[in-house]
């Protein structure tokens, strides 16, 4: 009876995980200033950010300063167009501990071990790992003898010995560890290069909705995505735009940095909102209108109207200047700046000159933007001059 009611409890933990995948992708994190990553939803709680949730970023750590040399040659398309994302992290990421209840009370083998919060483990007993699966295999066939765990932290490797400990009330041994190895979620697309079909989107990373890290990403997946429905924010509610997977892969995800994501799509999307734009750098901007394309439902995108603010010039992470939406049907919509707007493109003088990134939570009307040319330099993205 009691293993029956160990595998219902298993069970039912399962189902609430994956549902939770399934919807909670791309959830925004707030901060100190009530900011929150107009990030997208519809994702894992592993992976929170990402198109969700991005943290602090200090600006000064920075990106490459230098652009292309044919930046002025360049145009890309405009996106404001939703994609999903499926991926792996490179490593297995620890969120969190849960000590081990065993004969002589309780205790936590891998903290114990000096394993601590955002520490990636790469290797059990010096075989590399991809999969939480693999981990776990290792901790419960170790009958309760030491097994090597190698792991990252502040980009230096380390090695910690653990010994699992046999949990009396799950038949099983255990390390103390809650980990993280996959994540889906949706997004919004920035820019594609017409000739590469390399495109970016978001304006901030996939981070962790546990620890806010950026998650070490080892590879993922593009799929379509279909919009429906939204959630209106309203202060101190952000809202979010709903949405589901509607196809298979249509391109693949390569990497993900603190000003956005970006890969290889594998054909031109039929939706575009309109013919490639050339880019404006960080000088060109300018305080006053501007707008911006998104997608709110089966209609794709549409153009809606904002104000630019506060510009930053020196800015080299995802918070480079201030909007403020001003479109009466969007704010009718949506409230203002909702999750899932990430990326969003903004157009200004005919010229593509960054993307949404966030929004205040207490006012969903006002929100942040990066540089176009933030997007580009922390991609590194390969990209073919204008014919």
């Amino acid at each position: 009876m009691k293993k029956a009611k160990l595998n219902f409890s298993r069970l039912v933990l399962f189902i609430v995980l994956s549902m939770t995948i399934i919807s909670s992708l791309f959830t925004g994190q707030s901060n100190d200033n009530g900011i929150l990553d107009a990030g997208d939803r519809n994702a894992s709680p592993t992976f929170t950010a990402a198109f969700l949730g991005q943290t602090e970023v200090n600006e000064a750590d920075a990106l490459p300063t230098a652009l292309p040399k044919n930046y002025k040659d360049l145009r890309f398309y405009p996106g404001g167009i939703p994609f999903g994302v499926k991926f792996y992290t490179d490593g297995i990421i620890v969120i969190g501990f849960s000590d081990v209840e065993g004969e002589n009370g309780k205790c936590n083998p891998a903290y114990d071990a000096g394993i601590r919060l955002k520490d990636v483990i790469t290797k059990v007993n010096g075989k590399e790992i991809s999969r939480a699966s693999d981990l776990t295999g290792a901790v419960e066939g170790s009958d309760g003898k030491a097994i090597s765990l190698t792991y990252v932290r502040g980009g230096k490797e380390f090695t910690a010995h653990i010994t699992p400990k046999y949990s009396s009330a799950e038949g099983r041994y255990k390390s103390g560890l809650w980990i993280r190895d996959s994540g889906a979620g949706i997004g919004t697309v920035t820019f594609i290069d017409p000739h590469s079909l390399t495109f970016a989107g978001l304006g901030h990373g996939i981070c962790d909705g546990d620890t806010g890290e950026l998650i070490p990403m080892d590879r993922g997946s593009v799929l379509d995505v279909k919009i429906n429905g939204i959630a209106k924010g309203t202060p101190g509610a952000p809202g979010e735009i709903k949405g589901y997977f509607s196809s298979g892969k249509t391109g693949t995800l390569i990497g993900n940095t603190t000003c956005g994501v970006y890969g290889v799509l594998g054909a031109l999307p039929k939706s575009l909102p309109s013919e490639p734009l050339p880019l404006a750098t960080r000088n060109e901007i300018s305080e006053g209108t501007a707008y911006i394309w998104c997608t709110l439902d089966d209609s794709g995108p549409q153009k809606y109207s904002i104000k630019i603010s506060d510009i930053n010039r020196s800015a080299n992470g995802n918070k480079c200047f201030a909007i403020s939406i001003t479109d009466k049907a969007l704010i009718e919509k949506t409230g203002g700046i909702v999750q899932g707007m990430s990326g969003s493109p903004i157009i200004q003088n005919g010229k593509l000159v960054g993307a949404v990134t966030h929004v205040l939570i207490n006012d969903p009307t006002m929100g942040y933007g990066i540089f176009i040319e933030n997007m580009l330099n922390a991609a590194n993205m390969p990209m073919a001059k204008a014919s």
